[in-house]
């Protein structure tokens, strides 16, 4: 991963093989179940969400015994598939039961994975998971505007003045439209795009990451600080359940 905006690649291929299979299977454990924990009076404990030190941002009990984080990228397909089948019962068996937190933090690939990331970010904690697995519902669509682009296009796009790359970018991604469809104003999403200390720091986040835990591609999955073997959902919840998240 570059650790400089202008030493972002410039081809228009998606480095697809950091993006990881799906083939695992559950192994069982014997943990003793841990007790749930009651959320404030009126409140659920997926609506607890803040930033970590990590540079991630973690929905749930701040005091959960059991700490999942997912390394993921909006560009990657099985980040969508672990979406798709995780999102919903990990937050509504999982983290509201005060056992489990779930953190996200964006391990980004390419430019297109890095305007998404930042957008995803850019109305702050609150709507970032919703945010988030939206994003990656337009993955296919964010493909086929990839691919409409020539090369001298996307070219250009790369090598024109930082502060203006990525709010070009995601204009021709249709990026901005599609947040701006969910609460992210015009303005605020180009303010967002065009701060290039945030795009920095996702990227320095990332080459980070691929170094203290030998990740090479998403999703990557931690377990209380551990990488967890597998990069489905039927792997991962297996792994709850052996923490004692049942």
């Amino acid at each position: 991963m570059r650790k400089s905006l202008s030493l972002l690649p410039v081809s228009l291929a998606l480095s697809l093989s950091a993006c990881g299979g799906a083939a695992d299977t559950p192994t069982t454990g014997s943990s003793e179940t841990i007790a749930a924990v009651e959320a404030p009076a009126g409140q659920k404990w997926s609506e607890t969400v803040s930033k970590t030190e990590e540079g991630g941002i973690v929905m749930g009990n701040p005091d959960a015994p059991i700490k999942l984080v997912e390394y993921m990228s909006i560009t990657c397909s099985h980040c969508k598939d672990f979406g798709d089948q995780a999102f919903a019962p990990l937050r509504d068996n999982y983290v509201d039961s005060g056992r489990v937190s779930f953190e996200i933090r964006n391990f980004v690939r390419d430019p297109l994975d890095l305007s998404a990331a930042i957008l995803s970010r850019c109305g702050g904690e609150g709507p970032f998971f919703p945010l988030t697995e939206q994003a990656l519902g337009y993955q296919t669509t964010m493909f086929e505007k990839a691919q409409g682009m020539d090369e001298a296009t996307y070219t250009g796009i790369l090598q024109s003045d930082p502060k203006v790359r990525f709010v070009r970018l995601a204009e021709q991604l249709g990026l901005i439209a599609f947040f701006q469809q969910r609460g992210i104003s015009e303005d605020q999403a180009k303010a967002c795009l065009a701060d290039t200390t945030a795009a920095e720091k996702l990227m320095g986040d990332t080459q980070k990451g691929a170094e203290e835990f030998n990740i090479e591609g998403t999703p990557t999955f931690l377990l209380n600080g551990q990488k967890v073997e597998g990069t489905n959902w039927i792997m991962v919840e297996a792994k709850l359940k052996e923490a004692g998240a049942r």
